[in-house]
């Protein structure tokens, strides 16, 4: 996999239409993205956010790279949000794009095992759940056997047996065209969650607000 990385004040086409997000879509509004362009700039979709997801990085390699290629874009994310102990106004994504030709969601599973695996030092298992994401289609919310119980239903998982992690699906064909590549000649599947999220479940820490606090007793443990 090679990294990719893309500017963190980016532009509404690349956070939005880039990748499928209509111009009715609840992240779009005011409340939930930082805008910092002026109205009449939204009113045209010219605006500029910080960024909302390490999604708008993928049409930005797209259109300098011709598939297949693999590629992770870890960086970080902003949301107009009210914080709490499982939310933050800033938090880092960790995604991966596959694209190629006779990509499939086999293909998905397997990385996301192996990766999720030598992350924890432990076998997990990872399983689907079908969702929406304007992106993506179809689209999956994931699902790894619970850290804690190793899947046999503790206080962690809520007696599921499961921990959710994060998102994914198959490359919707509007993103490719998008990036100017041909309706239906590649597929890819793409897939991320947030690394904060990913700390917590490891390291057992209960509020996501302590990786921003500038507690330097949290910190040095690291």
């Amino acid at each position: 996999f090679e990294i990719a990385d893309g500017p963190e004040v980016e532009s509404e086409f690349y956070n939005f239409d880039a990748v499928n997000v209509p111009e009715d879509h609840p992240g779009r509004d005011m409340q939930d993205t930082f805008w910092i362009s002026k109205d009449e700039d939204r009113e045209k979709g010219t605006g500029t956010v910080l960024r909302t997801q390490t999604s708008s990085v993928q049409v930005r390699y797209m259109q300098n790279h011709k598939p297949p290629y693999r590629i992770i874009i870890p960086g970080r994310v902003f949301r107009q949000e009210a914080t709490d102990a499982s939310h933050e106004h800033t938090f880092h994504q960790f995604e991966a794009l596959v694209v190629g030709k006779k990509v499939s969601v086999a293909n998905f599973l397997y990385i996301a095992e192996t990766f999720f695996s030598q992350f924890f030092g432990k076998k997990l298992n990872v399983r689907l759940r079908p969702s929406y994401f304007p992106f993506v289609e179809p689209g999956f919310e994931f699902d790894i056997s619970c850290t804690n119980c190793e899947g046999k239903g503790c206080s962690s998982c809520k007696q599921t047996g499961w921990l959710e992690v994060g998102g994914a699906g198959m490359v919707h064909q509007n993103v490719f065209e998008a990036a100017g590549y041909e309706r239906g000649k590649y597929q890819g599947f793409a897939w991320g969650f947030g690394l904060e999220r990913l700390a917590m479940m490891k390291y057992k820490i209960d509020d996501i607000r302590h990786f921003h606090g500038g507690d330097v007793r949290f910190t040095k443990q690291f």
